[in-house]
This record gives structure tokens, C-alpha cells and sequence, in this order.
């Protein structure tokens, strides 16, 4: 039972503080939690759970971290902040050299922000901009595929999944974008048919088409959703075909997560703008990029508006720079390709048992990424409850139970958290 104080905390909780995706007042009470180190948060009361989802997929390198820490300490001796008009720093000049030099080839341009959301703000606005200065505003639509997620803000809203997602209220409010059939199921499940429909799709449109969006290889919170490589090397090729911007979304899918550092990596093909985030802090602070290439730059220079029309307040914040800097570091300082493959091992051996459960449509496994899909809408309550008594903490969604923890998750933490997945589907 919680005590006093927590008590109180938890009815100041629900009087005042508006949780992501929930109503206000909260229908459901929220884990306090106290502290965090490695791999578990510590719960008031006492209790420990180990972390299946690094914080919305942010904290691969766990909580608490030294070198994270101390990255942040030195700089907040130096200054917390400056703005990014008229002025610059190290730790943001260090950082977008290294984004330049880890990123697929030819991105050599980096805008930060503060957010994912933002950054793919920023890059919908890069591809209208860029052709509105060449002279072509008629191109002004994306297009991308169903089954996607960018983020709550507007113009990521409106290259969400129009049917069946949470931003379904939008609908003949935002702009209305060009949608492709949702991609075939499974990594290694390539169609020739599907690569013909996005040729065929983008060339239709191409006069109106300012870029096409995608997450490459992995659909996040639109339903975690794997798809075969082979199908951003056949946007590359429609895209250079018809003269339309190709834009990666990797804020989910960046810095190791699916087993290459990109998920881009995975088709050997480079996009013209990408947006990153999430890991890009090691989950310490709020930041996001948006790298393009110098032909996108390029074009939007040559414009009667020759900037790029957007600048945040926090843009370029030297204490979210210079651990960013150093998570990039500390994560291509180690092996990380082996870690990510032990935990893909560990997940495909602890969640075969799923597989077998009557209320199991799929089980699926890449990099640090673990999947059961349900055949119906998943009992949150249950499920976390499941979860939680396994010493685990899981947030599912929709159909999905799943998983993506940090890369220092020990074998025995990746087998505790693949019995909690399993229990949470059986009670889910």
C-alpha cells in the first residue's frame, strides 16, 4: 500500500497532471517511481521492476549511467543554454559532424530540435520549401504508406495511418496526403507486386508530390509492423525516377535498435532528409534532427525566402548536445551489434512459448524488438498488472504486447521480461 505522501502525490496526480493518450481526470493509477538505475526503476515502496520499453524506447544504455552523467554535469558547469540564433557552440557543431559522418551518405546538413515530432515538422517542411523555391509549389502532398506513425503534431499527424489510428478525429482537417497500401509483413518477405505499386503510386503522382515518408524497416506505434528492406531500395529508385524528396523516419528505428545502426543500413540506401531522436540522448533529455542533403539545402537557398522557416527555442541545447555526443559515443564504443543480436536471441527463445497461446495472431523478433500480436484489443489493466507481478514493466497498445529494452539488459533480465510478455498476453 502506498504511503502517505505517495498517496498525496497520486491525488495531486489525478486532480492536475494530464498523462500521454489519457482522459483527465486519469482512469488508471500511475507507478510512482523514485529512482532508476541500469536497467530498473525503483517504484515507491520499494519495489524494482526491470524496464522493457528503455522509456519509450529512448534509454539504450539504461539509467543512471556514469559517462551519461558526467557529460552532463561538465557541461551544465560550462553553461545549460544559449540560443541558437546568431550564436553556436561546441557541443552542437561536435554533434551534427557526428550525425554527419554515422548517417547513410550524402546527409550532410543537420537541424536540430526538440522533439521527434518536431523533426518530422521540419523535414515535411524542408520538401514543400525546397520546391516552392524551385518554382514548383504545385508539388506540396506526401505520400506515404498505411500502417505508419510520425508523431502528434500536424504535420506528422497527417502522414500517420488515416483509418484505425488515434489521430482517425483528424480526418478533413489536416492536409490530405497519398496513402500506398500498407507494406507486406516480414523482414525477409519481399513482393515484386508491392515495389510495383509504389512505382506505379508515386509516378501517378508525381507532379503533386513534394516527398514520400516512411519508417524503413520497422512501423512503430502504428503497429509494429516489420517489413523487407527491399522496399525502401524500391522508393529510392521511383522517387529518382519521377524527381520527388525521399524522407526517413528513424526516430524509432536509430542507433542500433533493429540490428543495424540504421534502419536504412539494412537496404544500402540513403534518403534525401531523415529524422532521428529518441536514442539520441540515450533518453537523458528532448532532442531530435533532421539531417538532408545538399541538394534539399541547396534548393530551398535558391527561394525569394531563402532560410528555412523554422527555428525552436531549445534548438541546439548544449546540455541535450553534449550527452547526445556522448551516448553516440559510448554506444560505437562497445560492440553494440552483439549486444542487440543477444537480445534478439533471448527474445526469440523467451517468447516462443506465446506463440502457442489461443489468443495470439503473430510472435515477431528484430534486433531489440519483441512483438506478440493479440487477436483482440489488449485488457491494458491485465496485461500491466501480468507484467508487473513478473517484476517487469511493459506499456502495450492497441493489439500489442512488446518489448524494446535497453542494450545493457542482461540475459536473465531479457528472460524475465519475455515471461512477462508472456503472461501479459495470456491475461491481455
Amino acid at each position: 500500500m502506498p504511503d502517505s505522501s505517495t498517496a498525496d502525490l497520486l491525488t495531486l496526480d489525478r486532480q492536475h497532471v494530464w498523462h500521454p493518450y489519457g482522459p483527465m481526470p486519469g482512469r488508471q493509477e500511475p507507478l510512482v517511481v523514485e529512482s532508476a538505475s541500469g536497467v530498473r526503476m525503483r517504484l515507491a515502496g520499494g519495489t524494482e521492476l526491470v524496464d522493457g520499453m528503455s522509456s519509450w524506447w529512448s534509454a539504450i544504455h539504461g539509467y543512471n549511467h556514469p559517462v551519461l552523467n558526467e557529460a552532463v554535469r561538465g557541461q551544465l558547469d560550462r553553461m545549460s543554454h544559449v540560443m541558437f540564433g546568431g550564436l553556436t557552440h561546441e557541443p552542437a557543431v561536435s554533434l551534427a559532424r557526428r550525425l554527419v559522418d554515422i548517417t547513410p551518405d550524402g546527409l550532410e546538413h543537420v537541424f536540430l530540435s526538440d522533439s521527434g515530432s518536431v523533426s518530422v515538422e521540419v523535414a515535411v517542411k524542408m520538401c514543400l520549401q525546397h520546391w516552392r523555391s524551385l518554382g514548383r509549389p504545385e508539388k506540396q502532398r506526401m505520400l506515404t504508406w498505411r500502417g505508419g506513425y510520425h508523431g502528434d503534431t500536424w504535420q506528422p499527424m497527417a502522414v500517420c495511418d488515416p483509418e484505425g489510428g488515434m489521430h482517425e478525429l483528424w480526418q478533413g482537417v489536416l492536409p490530405q496526403q497519398v496513402f500506398a497500401d500498407a507494406p507486406p509483413s516480414g523482414f525477409d518477405a519481399y513482393e515484386e507486386s508491392y515495389a510495383e505499386h509504389l512505382h506505379e503510386l508515386i509516378g501517378r503522382h508525381a507532379g503533386e508530390l513534394a516527398g514520400v515518408i516512411v519508417e524503413p524497416v520497422v512501423q512503430g506505434a502504428g503497429g509494429m509492423r516489420f517489413h523487407s528492406p527491399g522496399y525502401l531500395r524500391a522508393l529510392r529508385e521511383a522517387c529518382d525516377a519521377h524527381d520527388v524528396l525521399l524522407v526517413f523516419d528513424e526516430i524509432a528505428t536509430g542507433f542500433g535498435r533493429t540490428g543495424a545502426l540504421f534502419a536504412a543500413d539494412h537496404a544500402g540506401v540513403a534518403p534525401d532528409v531523415m529524422c532521428i531522436g529518441k536514442a539520441l540522448t540515450g533518453g537523458y533529455l528532448s532532442m531530435a534532427a533532421t539531417l538532408c542533403t545538399s541538394r534539399v539545402a541547396d534548393g530551398i537557398s535558391r527561394g525569394e525566402v531563402p532560410v528555412l522557416a523554422h527555428g525552436p527555442t531549445f534548438m541546439g541545447n548544449p546540455l541535450a548536445a553534449a550527452v547526445a555526443g556522448a551516448s553516440i559515443d559510448l554506444l560505437l564504443g562497445q560492440d553494440w551489434h552483439t549486444e542487440v543480436k543477444r537480445i534478439e536471441t533471448g527474445l526469440r527463445e523467451g517468447l516462443a512459448e506465446a506463440a502457442a497461446l489461443p489468443s495470439v495472431r503473430e510472435v515477431r523478433v528484430l534486433g531489440a524488438i519483441g512483438v506478440v500480436q493479440l487477436d483482440h484489443p489488449v485488457d491494458m489493466e491485465a496485461a500491466t498488472r501480468a507484467a508487473v507481478r513478473e517484476g517487469v514493466w511493459l506499456r502495450p497498445f492497441r493489439d500489442l504486447i512488446y518489448t524494446m529494452p535497453p542494450f545493457i539488459t542482461g540475459d536473465d533480465d531479457v528472460a524475465r521480461i519475455a515471461r512477462a510478455v508472456c503472461a501479459a498476453a495470456k491475461e491481455g
